[in-house]
């Protein structure tokens, strides 16, 4: 079912879940119930489209792409803790505060990119996991591929059981995957001396700078910013400067350990596979099938089974945490929630047919760099992410004494330069053969509108506040004298329609409607039924929630003619704008009272604008009745 949300919270079900405002126990005790949010976090940065990266890089470069590991691991830690502020003092997360701040033209496109950069993350997470199950049982890749979908059973069985049993779980799987590479690392026992050699910076070539951007891609990952930013808030802490500097400083101690974790685990990756394939010639093994047929060079039947176990473990972790982003994003943007498992499916499908595709047309060797290209993917949205963040942390007017100071934005600013001029680059350089190739007219004009597109949005939301600000001083302009008041009448209205949403505003639209129409007049109770079964079938649904809806308003008409009114009923389905006007013509009402809840930016899809699109669709009078 899909639910309007009547509180404006992240993740509602867990928010404040766990109270961290008792002091009883030691210090360390303290500390421990902070911990968690960031290990969540952290499962994406060593998910299995990083293994693809780092397993190209190191079998292409050896060990000259660490550096781009560190420095992508510095701008996730920095970053992080931006989204985390975020949470913690303005109580948004990053989806809410855009679709606060921006308009709605702006927060639509943000909105996609964001649910996209989600369903490219999953594809990583569901080809990693039947890569794993293929190297561990045999099983075909496009069966495993097939299989994934399972798993939205066992993220409703462990949300059930409670964050704190999730984040357990999650770390668990850390485990597996850490314990694995550190045993591969100690078999292959790579030399200090050329490990330290890759941490000074440098590219060689343009293929290079492709897989440095994909490891960045797979690193700092949009969709962990929106996470992370609602995470932090399933911690109740007490209000106050004092608890909220405390839980701000817990949560980057938190952020620290567990992202160089992540950053070990991938380095560990790198790293075995430089020392196993680069440093003996195999400098083409990028595919993850590659590494693993080839791991028994290390003299011992165990690394293989290893690196199978760590993978499923990865891409299991992983996809917990894409889901929970996606939840995040459509609760934060659209203010709508769907049923946990019907989210999980749409996400996963939309993740499993491209892997379906692109194995039955080009086979399995193409799926590697399918997983290289959604990296890659990743890595051209993150500037849609992190320009509002950075906004956002530095507004003195929502932050307060939060506020990051000079130095901090500084290194945000600096970081995001980066990563938009490495993104433009690649594109530019990806995109030009393209664009001088004779033929596919329609192709070079949907790449040059989209990069076009695309520069556009990044320079909006960067200029947004300066152009905030010079609208407001903007002087208003002097109304043209009024003519001499003609004669006039009142009207008078006998049949008067009442959109109602079922919040606690109803009873104040119900009174507007009666101050309008006084006892003479006649109600029509409309609502709008948006359930999922009403979505599929429309008038021909019988759901739990279209009988509820029906007996609310028949309790309303029963209140309305207690007190010697005439009142009648009627449900609309599926979109709510249309089938608003739709009745009120059809039932020839001669005035609508509709709520508007006076939101902003993506919200106005959702409310404001559905009162423009019944204003627009009616030639009668429309009260708007603000809530």
């Amino acid at each position: 079912m899909m639910n309007h949300l009547q509180k404006d919270v992240s993740l509602s079900e867990v928010h404040g879940s766990i109270d961290t405002t008792t002091r009883k126990g030691p210090w360390w005790r303290q500390l421990f119930v902070f911990f968690g949010p960031a290990y969540l976090v952290s499962v994406g940065y060593m998910d299995p489209g990083n293994w693809a990266t780092d397993l190209a890089g190191g079998s292409r470069y050896g060990y000259s792409l660490l550096w781009v590991l560190l420095m992508s691991n510095l701008m996730a830690i920095l970053l992080q803790n931006l989204a985390a502020r975020l949470g913690i003092v303005r109580g948004r997360d990053l989806a809410q505060a855009n679709r606060e701040v921006y308009p709605a033209y702006i927060n639509i496109p943000l909105y996609i990119l964001a649910e996209i950069a989600i369903a490219a993350c999953d594809l990583a997470e569901v080809l990693g996991m039947a890569i794993g199950l293929e190297l561990l049982t045999g099983l075909p890749l496009v069966y495993g591929v097939c299989i994934t979908v399972l798993d939205t059973f066992l993220l409703l069985f462990l949300q059930r059981l409670g964050m704190r049993r999730m984040e357990a779980f999650v770390i668990g799987l850390i485990a597996v995957v850490g314990g694995s590479f550190l045993v591969e690392i100690l078999l292959a026992r790579p030399a200090a001396a050329d490990i330290a050699a890759g941490f000074v910076p440098h590219l060689q070539g343009k293929e290079a700078l492709y897989i440095a951007i994909g490891i960045i891609g797979a690193t700092v990952m949009p969709h962990n910013l929106y996470l992370h930013s609602a995470l932090v808030q399933t911690r109740k802490i007490l209000p106050g400067a004092v608890h909220v500097r405390r839980a701000l400083k817990i949560n980057f101690l938190d952020s620290a350990v567990a992202l160089n974790l992540a950053f070990l685990v991938n380095a560990a990756i790198l790293i075995l596979a430089a020392t196993v394939f680069f440093r003996t010639g195999l400098t083409d093994v990028a595919s993850i099938k590659d590494a693993h047929r080839l791991l028994p060079m290390l003299g011992t039947q165990l690394a293989p089974k290893l690196f199978a176990v760590a993978l499923i473990a990865s891409g299991q972790s992983s996809t917990l945490t894409g889901t929970l982003a996606g939840q995040i994003v459509m609760e934060g943007y659209l203010q709508l929630r769907i049923n946990p498992w019907v989210r999980r499916l749409l996400t996963r499908l939309l993740a499993i047919i491209p892997a379906v595709v692109v194995i039955l047309l080009f086979g399995e060797k193409e799926v590697d760099n399918l997983l290289v290209l959604s990296q890659v993917f990743l890595s051209v949205q993150l500037g849609f992410a992190v320009i509002p963040l950075i906004q956002f942390v530095s507004d003195r007017t929502t932050m307060g004494e939060f506020t990051i100071k000079p130095m901090i934005k500084v290194l945000a600013w600096g970081a995001a330069g980066l990563l938009v001029y490495l993104n433009v680059k690649l594109v530019v350089e990806e995109a030009a053969p393209l664009i001088a190739s004779s033929g596919n007219l329609i192709g070079k004009t949907l790449i040059l509108l989209g990069g076009l597109g695309g520069c556009a949005l990044l320079v909006y939301i960067t200029l947004h506040p300066w152009i905030e600000r010079q609208v407001r001083r903007k002087a208003p302009q002097l109304h043209p004298q009024p003519d001499a008041l003609q004669d006039w009448t009142p009207p008078a209205f006998r049949h008067i329609a009442v959109a109602l949403d079922f919040s606690e505003h109803d009873e104040r639209l119900l009174a507007y409607a009666a101050g309008q129409g006084g006892a003479t007049a006649r109600y029509l109770l409309i609502h709008v039924v948006e359930s999922v079964s009403a979505q599929l079938l429309g008038k021909q649904s019988d759901d739990y929630e279209t009988r509820k809806d029906q007996e609310r308003l028949d309790h309303y008409k029963a209140m309305l003619e207690s007190r010697g009114l005439q009142a009648h009923t009627a449900l609309g389905f599926r979109h709510r704008s249309r089938e608003i006007a739709r009745i009120a013509r059809e039932q020839q009402a001669d005035m609508l009272v509709i709520g508007s809840h006076g939101h902003r930016g993506m919200k106005d899809i959702i409310f404001g604008e559905t009162v423009n699109a019944v204003r627009h669709e009616l030639k009668i009078p429309v009260l708007v009745v603000n809530l």
